[in-house]
């Protein structure tokens, strides 16, 4: 018998999050949605945060350029078991923030840095975003059409999966091993490291006949039974009927005869006009409920606004926030589920709780700065 377990997974583990805009936010976001308390540390240049990132977190204001504000984040890393910051290497030792610093007077501390090209190479201090890692390691060089420019997935690939859950990884890691040593340790997650995991399986497949240039290829996009079809209201079906089982269930789903062989090159141009064609018979609608109850890998493509009406989807997440991205993963006793977003400011009741004077926290936190935030918002405001 399974019995409950009311805590979370990391219920316990503090985290002080230095991070600014996506990957960092997201990182301590999945942490948060795991039971850890993370406190989030903004002031000077820092942006206002992302709140769809911002449940369960609390927020705070440092100014680092002073004394007072540089032991107030000593003292609350005296108290915590994870601290991650995003900055170039060697801006967190200006601030007082580098691991040096922190791990003397908390050995038992996991520090870490999420950055695009890592702590160390010709690039570590350059700027870059999703798109320039995604450039540098083959990704955004296999994604697109053969005859057009690549294609940027938004910026899920680097930013969130290769940097976000890369950092999560490695402090999960970290907090293991040190169950063992008693240590923490330095924690160095790249983005570029995270974007070529991402795609191993792929660098073997490049100019194979799997794989022989970009939008080419079994998974690219030009097999006729792994890529989409326009349907008579302009919506898209996902067909994803590699395995034969899979195409013949599809072809005979569509009333279209015996299947072809649609693991030989030579079929794929007629697969292709066919499908087409009658996939461009009927709405998209009409396809879904046609594919019902079929094991054929053949879905509908939808936008974000659709998603949360799918039935699948809706089994998935909170009935009470039934437009709430879930907490993940899901476990068999841990009971997890995304928290409150709470973005006032909390300087005065966490600095005081870690020892701090009301004169102190004055000085390391100023009023005048709680409020302040400069940077990019999200989603941003364009003008016409």
């Amino acid at each position: 018998m399974t019995v409950s377990n009311p805590l979370k997974p990391l219920d316990g583990i503090r985290v002080i999050d230095m991070t600014r805009l996506a990957p960092g936010p997201y990182g301590t976001m999945l942490l948060a949605d795991l039971g850890a308390e993370v406190i989030v540390v903004g002031g000077g240049r820092a942006g206002p945060p992302v709140s769809s990132f911002s449940r369960g977190k609390r927020f705070i204001t440092l100014d680092l350029k002073t004394d007072e504000g540089r032991l107030a984040l000593l003292r609350l890393c005296e108290s915590a078991d994870v601290f991650i910051e995003g900055f170039r290497p060697g801006v967190a030792d200006r601030l007082g923030a580098g691991y040096a610093a922190l791990s003397a007077s908390n050995p038992r501390l996991i520090y870490c840095s999420l950055t695009g090209y890592g702590q160390s190479g010709p690039r570590a201090q350059e700027a870059g975003h999703d798109i320039n890692y995604l450039g540098y390691t083959g990704v955004l060089g296999s994604l697109g059409p053969h005859d057009g420019p690549p294609q940027v997935p938004l910026n899920a690939i680097a930013d969130m999966a290769g940097g976000g859950m890369l950092a999560v990884i490695g402090i999960l890691a970290a907090l293991q091993e040190r169950h063992r040593t008693g240590l923490g340790q330095h924690v160095d997650a790249a983005m570029i490291d995270g974007c070529m995991s991402l795609i191993a399986m792929h660098f073997p497949a490049w100019q194979t006949t799997a794989m022989p240039r970009r939008g080419d290829g079994w998974l690219a996009g030009t097999a006729p039974n792994y890529r989409c079809y326009e349907c008579a209201d302009g919506g898209y079906m996902a067909v994803g009927s590699l395995e034969p089982q899979f195409f013949k269930a599809m072809w005979q789903t569509l009333e279209l005869g015996d299947p072809p062989d649609a693991m030989s090159h030579s079929t794929w141009p007629a697969i292709e006009r066919t499908l087409e064609a009658t996939f461009r018979n009927l709405p998209r609608d009409a396809w879904v409920a046609r594919f019902e109850g079929v094991d054929a890998c053949v879905t509908p493509v939808l936008a974000p606004d659709e998603v949360w009406q799918d039935p699948q989807i809706r089994s998935r997440v909170d009935p009470q926030h039934p437009q709430e991205v879930p907490a993940i993963p899901r476990f068999s006793r841990s009971k997890v589920a995304p928290a409150p977003i709470d973005l006032d400011d909390h300087s005065v009741e966490i600095l005081s709780s870690v020892g701090l004077t009301p004169r102190d926290i004055e000085a390391a936190s100023p009023p005048s700065q709680r409020s302040k935030q400069d940077g990019l918002s999200w989603p941003p405001r364009f003008t016409d």
